[in-house]
């Protein structure tokens, strides 16, 4: 049985399934065997107020499920709509292959890896309104 390896550096939180959990003062590995949990390192959370372009808000969406703010079912279809709102906006080959897995993942409720996807496209983001700016 496979399962999603999360490596932690010293005294870095994460949340899984609702708790909060601090590592001691050594870098660790957490092996979590349950398919689909809840896992959300809270270094890479993205708070509220900083949703505040297509990509985060749409990383926001399915952050909700992983937080436990909200269900898989609540969240698929807007989760769905942003993806493909980004879609229009993203037209190179690598964007769309990440667009399109992690509208799978969130088809299979796996918004971890749905999550991961879709941050991948934060520096391509941000090249974009960099262009626009100049």
């Amino acid at each position: 049985m496979t399962g999603l390896v999360i490596r932690l550096a010293p005294h870095e939180r994460v949340l899984l399934n609702g708790a909060v959990i601090e590592n001691g003062d050594r870098r660790t590995s957490l092996s979590i065997k349950t398919p689909h949990a809840n896992v959300l390192r809270l270094r890479d959370a993205i708070h509220p107020d900083q949703a505040n372009t297509p990509v985060k808000r749409t990383c926001y969406l399915a952050q909700l499920v992983l937080a436990g703010d909200s269900t898989p079912e609540e969240i698929r279809a807007p989760l769905l709509r942003a993806i493909e709102q980004l879609s229009q906006v993203f037209s190179d080959h690598d964007s769309r292959a990440l667009l399109g897995k992690a509208t799978e993942h969130v088809l299979e409720d796996d918004h971890y890896q749905g999550l991961k996807c879709l941050k991948a496209l934060l520096p391509r983001e941000a090249r974009l309104f960099a262009a626009a700016r100049s």
